[in-house]
């Protein structure tokens, strides 16, 4: 399909709404001589003389009358597609933000960023999506299913932008009462329990693992859970301990469970938590808003 050059459009406005070829000129930056060429161009493009002489000025023939608020309609809508907007409207947003997280960022931020969205966008909503068969993070992000990936952090895409977040570093849990309370907690007492290990893929050994052998010693993994909360439930009727993420915590003081957190007695790293995002929505002034007021929910809390 042929189409004229676009620019003729943006001429034509300019010619009916001044009614004056010297008037378009001085609009568009042009001589006169270079607006009555144009005006040549538009006048075979449409097949129509659209200003024609009338006295000492030009006045539209009907045709041009009649295109001219199509013709405006038509400019002004291209002006948007190729103008960006910083600002959102976000008491008449309507939009459902995908995450993925895991009990890490949702026990201790899920409800403060809700409440802030709440407040200064109520008609969005916030989904909390499972995670893939496989770990498609990569893959849910570049199609639009996932608008943030919050995790640990880790090797994604080159092109996802990731952001840091906060760090956490792991405790133990166990019931209030339990024995490996009753003594110093030593690396040898704290591997001699059967022990939970949390991980959406079923995994049973990571970081504490490693650092126990490297001093000669195992636990046993007796129960994998996929979330820290299924977890906490094992352990008041049990002798399990739970290795978790300190930022977990919060909900054992919400939920008023009768376990009590120690200090693991072996050297772990602290755990960078980051939320990912394709560069799709980057300059997405509703997800920036997301990303910004997540980013703000932890620094806060």
């Amino acid at each position: 399909m042929h189409f004229p050059d676009m620019n003729l459009l943006v001429a034509l406005d300019a010619l009916l709404d001044e009614g004056s070829v010297v008037g378009a000129a001085r609009r568009m930056n042009l001589s006169p001589a270079a607006m009555s060429r144009t005006l040549t161009r538009i006048r075979h493009a449409v097949g129509d003389p659209i200003l024609v002489r009338a006295g000492r000025g030009l006045v539209p023939t009907p045709k041009a009358m009649a295109l001219r608020s199509q013709v405006r309609s038509v400019v002004e809508q291209a002006g948007q597609v190729f103008s960006s907007s910083d600002e959102v409207d976000l008491p008449t947003l309507e939009r459902s933000f995908n995450l993925r997280a895991n009990d890490v960022f949702i026990a201790p931020f899920a409800t403060p960023l809700l409440e802030t969205m709440r407040k200064q966008a109520p008609r969005t909503v916030l989904r909390f999506v499972p995670e893939g068969e496989g770990g498609d993070e990569d893959e849910s992000l570049r199609d639009g299913r996932l608008d943030l990936y919050i995790s640990a952090t880790r090797n994604l895409g080159p092109e996802i932008k990731v952001q840091s977040l906060f760090s956490t570093t792991f405790v133990g849990l166990a019931r209030v009462d339990h024995p490996i309370f009753n003594d110093e907690i030593t690396p040898e007492r704290f591997a001699a329990y059967e022990q939970i290990s949390v991980s959406r893929r079923g995994r049973a050994t990571g970081p504490i693992d490693q650092a126990l052998a490297g001093m000669g010693l195992s636990r046993r993994v007796a129960l994998i859970t996929p979330s820290f909360h299924s977890a906490m439930f094992s352990l008041p009727e049990s002798d399990l301990l739970l290795p978790l993420p300190q930022h977990v915590l919060l909900s054992v003081a919400r939920l008023g469970l009768p376990l009590r957190s120690f200090r693991i007695p072996i050297a772990l790293e602290s755990v960078a938590i980051m939320q990912a995002w394709h560069p799709r929505y980057d300059n997405d002034p509703a997800h920036r808003w997301l990303r910004q007021t997540l980013k703000e929910c932890c620094s806060r809390h």
